[in-house]
């Protein structure tokens, strides 16, 4: 499990410095202030390789850069950018500190065979996925040795994740269109966990995600295209489906084949399978119906569960998100002892401006737009910001003696343009007016 991050002189931040929780670890923050960031060093401390290193056809998971470049021989051990670091790994804890070299123009890693995290897999919010197999892509013994001449990662653009993944000369994923169909027709185990999964992931009872008859959907087209039963009972094909199932449908189908293969490699290598999953996931709630945000992030984690049904697995989930109802929806299972909340604000300072990440403490805050109201999002009032102004502007009226009757009718009538019959700020203001007789 990833245990510690730390970084300085990188991104948006001057220094990060972050304490993993063993279970959950929920990252919350504006546009741009590095949520993506963080996820991307996540999984190159876990794989020492970036994302679109491995599949230069993303358009994101670039390589870390320092927030200035250093002229050659001009910086020093304590101004150099650095990555900070430390993970359980299967036989022992790593940790390691990299720094980056201008001239190379890479970060410096440890020489020899890195630790093994476990399986390690990264949605991103763009449709793209990275996946490292401690069995098909840890480095191999030739002798006393050490190898490294597997695969580094297999890294998909959204494309690939449906149509199949290739480099040079092989065959490195069928993608989920083949692979569904296969184990449709095979009516095997790795069918068994797909269906599994994706009732797992279910928006609710009401709206299960079924697979359906596999069919053609064009003359030009040989392909036998998987189907979904929608509730109104008709099979529509995956590629017919809404942007927010096709999400589900593809984290569903990357979570079932990277189990099923690296199964399948640690029976060839005759070695044990993995003990821990690592799981990094951006805006988990992208495309998702509200009602759908409620229910995704406690059934994810069921579903890994499933996955590594050995007791003393591990599962670890390391996600950002933008969605109060996401964090509303995690009051039930949130444990401090397993689960932590980080949030990214914007600071200033004489020096300027720079993201700083804080740890906040969890509490449960009901309402949803409580949620919309904390820390998370920094909202005054959970309302359009034209209905905030107004509200604003009626509470300083409220608390000022020098606020005239003409400039209290004047508001009056924007509140009653706003506001609803029933909204409870209606309470306090006529019965302040009222008091002071301003509106009769």
């Amino acid at each position: 499990m990833l245990k510690s991050l730390k970084t300085k002189g990188i991104g948006p931040f001057s220094a990060l410095d972050i304490e993993f929780a063993p279970r959950l670890n929920i990252v919350t923050g504006d546009n741009g202030l590095g949520k993506s960031f963080l996820l991307d060093i996540a999984w190159w401390c876990l794989t020492r390789k970036w994302p679109a290193e491995v599949n230069p056809q993303l358009t994101s998971g670039y390589m870390a850069r320092p927030a200035s470049i250093e002229s050659e021989g001009s910086g020093t051990p304590s101004t150099k950018s650095t990555i900070s670091f430390a993970f359980t790994g299967k036989s022992k804890e790593e940790s390691y500190t990299s720094t980056f070299e201008p001239l190379e123009q890479s970060w410096t890693g440890k020489s020899g065979r890195p630790s093994n995290p476990g399986l390690v897999i990264y949605a991103q919010v763009d449709g793209s996925y990275s996946l490292w197999d401690p069995a098909r892509n840890y480095w191999r013994k030739r002798g006393n040795i050490d190898i490294q001449e597997r695969q580094p990662a297999y890294v998909f653009t959204a494309q690939e994740v449906w149509n199949g993944l290739e480099d040079d000369s092989n065959v490195l994923c069928n993608g989920l269109l083949l692979d569904w169909a296969l184990w449709q027709k095979e009516k095997g185990e790795a069918f068994e966990l797909l269906k599994t999964a994706l009732l797992t992931l279910s928006p609710d009872s009401d709206e299960e995600i079924r697979p359906g008859e596999l069919t053609r959907i064009s003359l030009d087209d040989v392909r036998d295209i998987p189907t979904i039963r929608m509730p109104y009972q008709q099979d529509v094909p995956v590629l017919f489906a809404s942007a927010g199932i096709r999400r589900i449908l593809a984290l569903a189908y990357l979570l079932v084949w990277a189990w099923q293969e690296h199964i399948q490699a640690s029976k060839l290598l005759k070695q044990q399978k993995t003990n821990q999953i690592i799981l990094l996931i951006d805006e988990i709630e992208s495309h998702l119906h509200p009602r759908w945000q409620r229910t995704i992030m406690g059934a994810l984690l069921r579903t890994v569960k499933q996955f590594a049904s050995d007791d003393k697995a591990g599962v670890q989930i390391i996600a950002a998100t933008h969605s109060p109802l996401i964090l509303a929806s995690l009051e039930p299972l949130f444990d401090p002892a397993f689960d932590t909340w980080f949030d990214i604000n914007l600071q200033s300072n004489d020096r300027g401006s720079h993201a700083q990440l804080e740890q906040i403490a969890w509490r449960r805050r009901g309402d949803i737009s409580s949620w919309l109201t904390s820390e998370a999002f920094d909202l005054k009032l959970p309302r359009a910001k034209e209905i905030e102004q107004v509200v604003d502007r009626a509470s300083a009226a409220l608390q000022s003696e020098q606020t005239t009757r003409e400039q209290f009718l004047t508001i009056d009538s924007e509140l009653r343009n706003y506001l609803s019959d029933t909204d409870p700020f209606w309470i306090r203001w006529r019965y302040i007016t009222d008091k002071r007789g301003l509106l009769r």
